[in-house]
């Protein structure tokens, strides 16, 4: 018998409206792929079924789980970024519900960013049997060892499991986290993946005939940085404290470069993979790690076409080179907002100077840069936006994010909402930046309706912009500036946008 079927729901034409027709990325289930191989390693049968990659209805996701018959169902809830899982509880549920109406005595565990951060919540609004409260891999594990051969299994032991007992809701203490990487997690299990359908997002591959083949990858799993807007740790809190670590501390964790680039080496050879997403919500920060990364692919030579996240302030002059050189043609900088008062009060600080100074460094390597702008933090005013529209424009990025504050669960904005009593998202797609029930938050000053009409209006006017589309043509031709306008065609339907 399977042990184990892991299961990453589908849910893109929800979440992207249009835009997820052609424009967004396809990407591969990395915590879905990471769970695979811990579990593989302790000697377990595991199956993914991507009903994202396969375009799988709910019904048809539930029909073919029932025909690997596991002794486990285990939904991942993750998305392209770690903010990015709450948006995906629609498609989630929606799977999950389906499975337990076609095989209802089939076990369903929920897990991920979103079920770690609400996980008495989750057990409550689904119908699923368990949820982790953790990152949840000794927890799948415990939960395997447990339901063996056996009709009533003795759950109290399984770390990090919230489950129903005798009509009361049981929350089991936490896991530590998993710390060696290299030995427990080495990598992801690429063979149980349908890798043919994977894409790289539309910009990640301006001036290439094409986007495919595409793999995402981490090296490094959290991040030490404490931005108010940000849930990036919520799978990990638990396990931190289990450790006995403070809780003002972030954990960090790393896979050794050489495990990193063997990894690359199979997606190279195995796959034909040139486009890649390091997909660390912070890769260039810890220079050893990163250099080490870089030297390895530069030996190798692949050609390859990488973008990963970094800050204003880790960028180190000593990196750049290496970095073009190992085949990083994309850094995304959360550059977030122009207002110094602004960005003080998201716990985000740098200097505007050192914007400009990193990204012309940057250019001058050869790197494009994706600028990330958040339009509706609390101390934004209409003014302040506009000047953070102002500064995107005058550093022309070779493309640019432009998103609307949203109180993500699991970060300390979340839980500044609802103290304060914000109007939060009626729905889990509404925490979706281009869903039609799209809600941020308003400001101290403004509604959630004027945030996202100017989200809108600050999207537009730089993707139509003259300098922007000067340069896109300099840059990767008139075929790419077709693709601009294309992207621009696609207006957003919105719910609230006079909320």
């Amino acid at each position: 018998m399977l042990d184990l079927v892991l299961v990453n729901p589908g849910s893109r034409a929800r979440i992207y409206q249009a835009l997820g027709t052609s424009l967004t990325a396809i990407e591969n289930p990395v915590w879905a792929g990471l769970i695979a191989t811990f579990v593989r390693v302790r000697g377990f049968s595991v199956a993914i079924v991507d009903a994202e990659a396969d375009d799988l209805t709910p019904d048809a996701t539930a029909a073919r789980v029932a025909e690997l018959g596991p002794r486990l169902v285990a939904v991942v809830v993750y998305g392209h970024q770690p903010s990015a899982s709450t948006q995906n509880m629609t498609g989630a549920s929606a799977c999950v519900t389906a499975l337990k109406t076609l095989t209802p005595t089939t076990p369903v565990l929920m897990l991920g960013g979103h079920v770690a951060a609400l996980p008495e919540r989750t057990l409550a609004d689904e119908p699923c049997d368990f949820v982790t409260r953790d990152e949840g891999l000794l927890g799948i594990v415990g939960l395997l060892e447990a339901l063996r051969g056996t009709s009533d299994p003795d759950l109290r032991s399984v770390p990090g499991l919230v489950h129903r007992q005798g009509g009361r809701v049981v929350v089991n203490p936490a896991a530590p986290l998993v710390t060696d990487l290299d030995r427990d997690m080495p990598g992801v299990a690429w063979d149980l993946l349908p890798m043919t359908r994977y894409r790289a997002h539309n910009w990640h591959a301006f001036g290439y005939p094409t986007r495919t083949p595409y793999a995402a990858i981490y090296t490094t799993l959290g991040c030490p940085y404490h931005c108010s807007f940000c849930c990036i740790q919520a799978p990990f809190k638990g396990g931190e404290a289990a450790l006995a670590l403070s809780s003002s501390v972030n954990s960090y964790r790393f896979w050794n470069p050489r495990q990193v680039v063997q990894e690359i080496d199979r997606l190279v050879a195995a796959y034909g993979v040139r486009h890649i997403k390091f997909a660390d919500e912070m890769f260039v920060l810890n220079q050893r790690h990163v250099i080490g990364i870089c030297d390895l692919l530069i030996e190798r030579n692949y050609g390859l076409n990488i973008w990963a996240y970094a800050r204003v302030d880790t960028v180190k002059e000593g990196m750049i080179d290496k970095l073009k050189r190992a085949g990083f043609n994309w850094l995304a900088l959360g550059i977030e907002a122009a207002s110094d008062r602004v960005l003080a009060d998201v716990d985000k600080r740098y200097r505007r100077s050192e914007v400009f100074e990193t990204i012309a460094r940057l250019k001058a390597a050869g790197i494009n840069v994706v600028g990330n702008y958040i339009f509706g933090l609390p101390e934004d005013t209409a003014a302040s936006m506009q000047e953070t529209l102002d500064l995107a424009l005058d550093l022309n990025c070779e493309f640019g994010n432009f998103y609307s504050a949203m109180a993500y669960p699991g970060s300390p904005l979340y839980d500044t909402a609802r103290q304060a009593g914000w109007r939060l998202p009626e729905k889990w797609s509404g925490y979706s930046q281009h869903s039609v029930d799209t809600l941020p938050l308003p400001t101290r000053h403004l509604s959630a309706g004027e945030v996202l009409a100017f989200r809108d209006h600050a999207f537009n006017v730089y993707f139509s912009h003259p300098s922007y589309l000067d340069l896109v043509r300099r840059k990767f031709g008139e075929a790419t500036v077709a693709e601009i306008h294309d992207m621009t065609s696609h207006r957003l339907e919105r719910r609230y946008a006079s909320a």
